[in-house]
């Protein structure tokens, strides 16, 4: 699933071929479940003719400000992902997907044209992305119910050392919540744990301060490294429990040779490494 890093790479190239742009063409797929709470309908009326400014992130979700209300908000889910006719689509780090033939690709959701020829579509091949409307996104949900983004609004030690006192969960299902971290999904929050030295299954209010401070630390590393290489895992350090935490491997090893084990925590599969993780 696109985490934060993904969802950012989309955004720039977003960002990239459509601020300052018009958009003069609006083609949407007359999908009711992807289209929230909007028809398709509805979304070209409101986008067509529109003058895109500027393109925001918050957590795992994105979207547009135009020139006028509503402002077309989107989210990847699983398999979503922005592409264009002249790049290589974005590439989930998790998942190494190969490019599409043909334009417009395959699993296309909404399609813009812009003004100066550049174009850019939404692809959603398991239908659990979602393209939303809101008058004012970040005061709406679902943005208004996020926590911290890592990179937009990295808590303070002092201010992350008071969410987290007020939370009673495992580490891990603490992490996953976009309540408290927005963005922060399955392999990030494994990587933090397993780069901070800090076993999942701990309750997050019994962390020392030292403990506190080395998490921070750790989180907003991890996601600022993989931001930084546009979410291209193959180009995330070697060293990083990412590139040896997929299927569950009875034999799994990080590039150091430790043992990686497999727990389900908060619902999701969680790869440690209990030499490390205290």
């Amino acid at each position: 699933m696109p985490e934060l890093p993904e969802v950012e790479a989309g955004r720039r190239l977003a960002e990239r071929v459509a601020a300052g742009r018009t958009i003069l063409r609006v083609w949407c797929d007359e999908d009711p479940i992807v289209f929230d709470g909007v028809t398709p309908t509805h979304v070209r009326k409101a986008l067509t003719g529109r003058r895109v400014r500027s393109v925001h992130r918050r957590g795992k979700h994105l979207w547009m400000t135009l020139d006028r209300a509503p402002h077309p908000l989107f989210h990847f889910g699983m398999t979503g992902a922005f592409r264009t006719p002249d790049t290589e689509p974005l590439v989930l780090a998790s998942s190494g997907s190969r490019r599409d033939a043909g334009w417009p690709p395959r699993f296309a959701k909404i399609r813009l044209e812009l003004d100066d020829g550049g174009e850019l579509v939404m692809v959603n091949k398991r239908r659990l992305g979602r393209i939303r409307l809101r008058e004012n996104p970040p005061a709406e949900p679902p943005i208004s119910d996020l926590g911290f983004d890592p990179i937009v609004d990295p808590p303070s030690p002092a201010e992350f050392a008071r969410l987290l006192e007020r939370r009673t969960g495992t580490l891990k299902g603490v992490l996953l919540d976009q309540g408290f971290a927005a963005g922060v999904g399955n392999w990030i929050a494994d990587e933090v744990l397993y780069q901070a030295k800090l076993d999942p299954r701990r309750s997050a209010a019994e962390l020392s301060s030292a403990e506190i401070r080395r998490l921070r630390t750790v989180l907003l590393r991890v996601v600022e490294k993989a931001v930084s290489v546009d979410a291209d895992k193959k180009r995330f350090p070697r060293t990083w429990l990412f590139h040896s935490r997929w299927g569950r491997e009875p034999l799994a090893r990080t590039a150091k040779g430790e043992d990686i084990e497999f727990l389900t925590i908060a619902g999701r599969t969680t790869a440690w490494v209990p030499s490390v993780q205290r």
